[in-house]
């Protein structure tokens, strides 16, 4: 799917290659990602756009087909939904422009919310100094805002306050150093991590631990705009793992 994302792919070729049935490759490519072969190809193709918007002067129409989508007018609609600003948004945003706050101004009222705290836990290896974003989302992709979100500049327990319904615990830490002054870099995020999802009711506490492990192929590339961006900045009490 990386290799081949811009072109079109249907889940016949897919399970195909794989030698499985295709409800047998549906089953198994959910188990090992946590989500279906078109959410995935879709994940893909965002995460794809994004780069070329930080890294490349071209225009959201050619970036639009160059990632595999044939209506600018879909991109739009489906990059702002998963990455919470729109295309031409998110490149002001690497250029300087204020950050706006990682939760929807529905989801601050702290009136009969319950809390979810958890604490993190690093991987061994040395990561360097990095910001962890932990959020609460209504699907097991990282996308779009989230309910709730905690930011972590040091070692200390995390704590979202989220509304009645089941949640998704997702973290993802950014290296916070700033290797290409001036460039516009995306940052994909050094290590990822989720914990026990969480059905929230009545107001009630809630607790699930996050262990941090490296990213890999597997992953659903996160799709969040503001944990790169941030990330991509020079933030002076980042923590050191």
């Amino acid at each position: 799917m990386w290799q081949h994302h811009a072109n079109p792919i249907s889940l016949e070729q897919l399970a195909e290659i794989a030698a499985y049935s295709k409800f047998h490759y549906c089953r198994m490519f959910n188990q090992l990602t946590g989500t279906s072969p078109g959410r995935f190809l879709t994940a893909i193709r965002i995460y794809m756009a994004k780069r070329h918007l930080l890294e490349t002067p071209d225009s959201v129409t050619d970036i639009t087909y160059r990632v595999g989508y044939n209506s600018l007018g879909t991109f739009t609609s489906r990059f702002t939904r998963s990455v919470g600003v729109s295309p031409t948004r998110y490149r002001s945003l690497a250029q300087g422009d204020d950050l706006p706050q990682l939760t929807p101004p529905a989801a601050r009222s702290c009136h009969g919310l319950s809390v979810v705290t958890g604490q993190l836990y690093f991987p061994p290896s040395e990561v360097g100094p990095v910001r962890v974003y932990v959020g609460a989302f209504n699907t097991p992709i990282v996308e779009g805002y989230p309910q709730a979100c905690d930011v972590l500049d040091e070692a200390r327990p995390f704590r979202l306050q989220v509304p009645d319904g089941l949640w998704f615990i997702r973290a993802a830490a950014v290296a916070t150093e700033d290797d290409s002054p001036g460039q516009l870099l995306i940052r994909p995020p050094r290590l990822v991590g989720s914990g026990w999802a969480v059905r929230a009711r009545g107001g009630r506490a809630y607790s699930t631990d996050v262990q941090l492990r490296d990213v890999t192929a597997l992953d659903l590339p996160i799709l969040l705009a503001l944990p790169e961006l941030d990330g991509a900045r020079r933030i002076p009490q980042a923590a050191t793992r």
